[in-house]
């Protein structure tokens, strides 16, 4: 591990960057502000993506062709409001969340950005929430988003593969942990459950993966993509 010293440093550098990232590619966004705000204002932990993560996830979307798009952990709303956006005419999100206070302040927001139409929020336990969606034979999701309690990623896979389609781009948050992934000592259930789901991912043929770490305002951690190649 680098000294303190010099992580801070880093970190400092990192947050500058993404402030110069954002400043020079991304105008003012006054409904993300205001997500943040609620967010801020309702307590939820500071956790969202980043801005420029967030236009990430838009560009993948797009990129993507996105029709439906589920996503695994809420929060408030600020990634969801993100990959809305991307949606075309008569698209739609279904986004799950554990928390009703998280719920409550997400469908504000949701709304306040003009995507209440386009967005579904079901509240319970995700694994509930994907057997249900399952049950009910919904359409596949072209992209899917997982970005919840991190001892859960394992879990989570085998549903999203089951409302999968080949072509469907999976796409999951916080696998880098700091770097604690490749620490084989590592006992912290969140990185247990990176580390379990990246081995999930390397040994299903039916994948094509990669992980891409990062850095920024949020620290060091990175994103595993996983698109479907066939079921």
């Amino acid at each position: 591990m680098p000294p303190a010293d010099s992580l801070t440093r880093s970190e400092a550098l990192w947050t500058a960057v993404d402030r110069y990232v954002a400043e020079t590619l991304m105008a003012p966004d006054p409904v993300l502000d205001a997500a943040l705000a609620a967010n801020t204002a309702a307590n939820l932990p500071a956790i969202d993506v980043s801005p420029t993560q967030g236009r990430f996830l838009q560009l993948l979307a797009q990129v993507q062709r996105a029709h439906r798009i589920l996503e695994i952990g809420t929060l408030g709303g600020y990634s969801t409001i993100c990959l809305a956006r991307a949606l075309p005419p008569g698209g739609q999100l279904v986004t799950l969340e554990l928390d009703p206070r998280h719920a409550k302040v997400a469908l504000a927001n949701i709304a306040h950005a003009g995507l209440a139409h386009a967005v579904e929020l079901r509240l319970g336990p995700a694994l509930q929430s994907l057997a249900q969606l399952h049950a009910e034979r919904v359409d596949p999701f072209d992209l899917i988003f997982i970005d919840a309690d991190k001892p859960g990623y394992p879990d989570y896979l085998p549903w999203a593969l089951k409302l999968s389609r080949p072509g469907t781009l999976i796409l999951a948050d916080n696998v880098i942990r700091d770097g604690g992934v490749a620490d084989p000592n590592n006992t912290d259930p969140a990185v247990v459950g990176a580390r379990r789901y990246l081995e999930m991912l390397a040994a299903d043929p039916r994948l094509s993966t990669a992980v891409m770490q990062t850095v920024g305002s949020k620290g060091y951690d990175g994103f595993a993509f996983a698109h479907v190649l066939s079921l």
